[in-house]
């Protein structure tokens, strides 16, 4: 195995600089997946959340403060006549690694005028960094989104650090963020709309985007000793009025892709109630890492708001959410103990294809909850398993009364694939 991975490490370094694209949409891909019709532009900003605990630097009952770094890329769409087409420069999972990724975004372009778009803000696991849900973050650009995909301190490739930092500051960071696009000023700020505003976090990225809906943690949670220290964690316990301020109703959906928490008591039935938004869900049923089983366990206990859980049936926990393994991190490296490719990638499911279904999904939840779109809603009513589905067609090739396959999936392509809804109070 380990001569078979030498090798292709040989001829990947023989080949010319890859650009490893981030916006490929297969021919099979659900309707909504496909680029909107808006260009794109691209800008990084940096931004300072001054005062903050310094949870990684605490030593005994002290608790020192710092001001906290926040790097962010920024998605939105550009002025008619921009050309498509850009690079970013992404560290891999190994934490030191630079590659490059291409997309369709253009760096520095000229934001579109005349109009206010929703945002959206993207908030990556532990460790991640801003890139590794990027192909969301064009995507919904070229549709109408404003998108802002945070470089979470202490959780990235690059720096991550004591666990503890990312359970106590995720929420705050993603609050913070948004307060920062709210302020925003120039023609950038001038077309963002902060009152109506979704989030879409993976794995511990989700975990803070359900505290930020309202889904407020456990006693026990705020007790563990390789958690948070000194009990600060409880700043998020559910019922507090810490807690309580900072939910923010601007936030008007939110997608949780692979939500880390219910597997370890971070969260219980009540905390769960809280949660006051609606909720897609999204996760690979074999995920032994958040575990599927307490992911299905959100969806049931969080009954105060309207909520979906598509499952990707046999997929782990890295289903929908990382862009395709670069071919970079097909090659061992000496600061892991597996290949970076398996930080990306799934054994079972096609990267492009969940990519593909992601985009699909997303545009349908936000352009009805962020734009009031009802025109979408059908995208999201659906029989729970796809495999159930008939295909009934006239000889105009439109649905009978009788179809009953998924909304915006051509006959076959929603194979392993299961969306079940609840609605709020059930």
């Amino acid at each position: 195995m380990f001569t078979r991975l030498l090798a292709a490490a040989a001829a990947l370094i023989a080949l010319p600089a890859l650009s490893n694209p981030i916006d490929q949409i297969r021919p099979d891909a659900p309707e909504l997946a496909s680029y909107g019709s808006r260009p794109i532009g691209v800008r990084t900003l940096e931004f300072v959340h001054s005062a903050q605990i310094d949870i990684v630097s605490i030593d005994g009952n002290d608790t020192p403060l710092y001001d906290r770094p926040l790097k962010a890329e920024v998605w939105y769409p550009a002025a008619d006549g921009t050309r498509p087409g850009g690079n970013y420069r992404a560290v891999l999972r190994d934490g030191k690694t630079e590659v490059t990724l291409s997309g369709r975004a253009v760096r520095g372009a000229l934001p579109a005028a005349g109009e206010t778009y929703p945002l959206i803000l993207i908030s990556h696991g532990y460790p991640g960094n801003r890139f590794l849900m990027s192909h969301l973050g064009e995507n919904l650009a070229s549709k109408g989104f404003v998108t802002v995909s945070i470089d979470h301190t202490d959780s990235t490739y690059s720096d991550q650090g004591a666990f503890g930092a990312t359970l106590y500051h995720r929420p705050i960071d993603q609050r913070f963020i948004l307060d920062q696009m709210a302020a925003l000023e120039g023609e950038l700020g001038a077309i963002i709309n902060t009152d109506a505003v979704g989030v879409i976090g993976y794995s511990m990225g989700g975990y803070g985007a359900l505290i930020f809906g309202g889904a407020g943690v456990t006693q026990a949670a705020t007790e563990y000793n390789w958690g948070t220290p000194n009990g600060l964690l409880s700043s998020h316990l559910a019922g507090s009025d810490s807690h309580e301020a900072l939910v923010d109703s601007r936030v008007k959906a939110i997608i949780a892709i692979g939500p880390w928490g219910r597997n370890a008591g971070f969260w219980d039935a009540n905390g769960l109630a809280g949660l006051r938004v609606p909720t897609l869900l999204m996760a690979g049923g074999a995920d032994d890492v958040s575990v599927y089983e307490t992911i299905r366990t959100i969806f049931e206990e969080a009954t105060g708001a309207e909520r979906h859980l598509l499952t990707f049936e046999n997929a782990n926990h890295n289903a929908a959410a990382p862009i395709p393994a670069p071919k970079e991190s097909w090659i061992p490296v000496e600061e892991l103990d597996f290949v970076p490719f398996e930080h990306y990638a799934d054994p079972v499911w096609d990267t492009t294809r969940m990519n593909n279904i992601a985009q699909h999904f997303s545009t349908a939840f936000f352009e009805l909850h962020l734009k009031g779109d009802l025109d979408k809603r059908p995208y999201l009513e659906l029989i729970p398993n796809a495999s159930d589905g008939i295909i009934a067609l006239d000889e105009e090739a439109k649905p009978t009364e009788d179809h009953t396959y998924w909304q915006g999936f051509a006959a076959r392509t929603a194979e392993g694939l299961r969306f079940e809804t609840r609605l709020k109070g059930e």
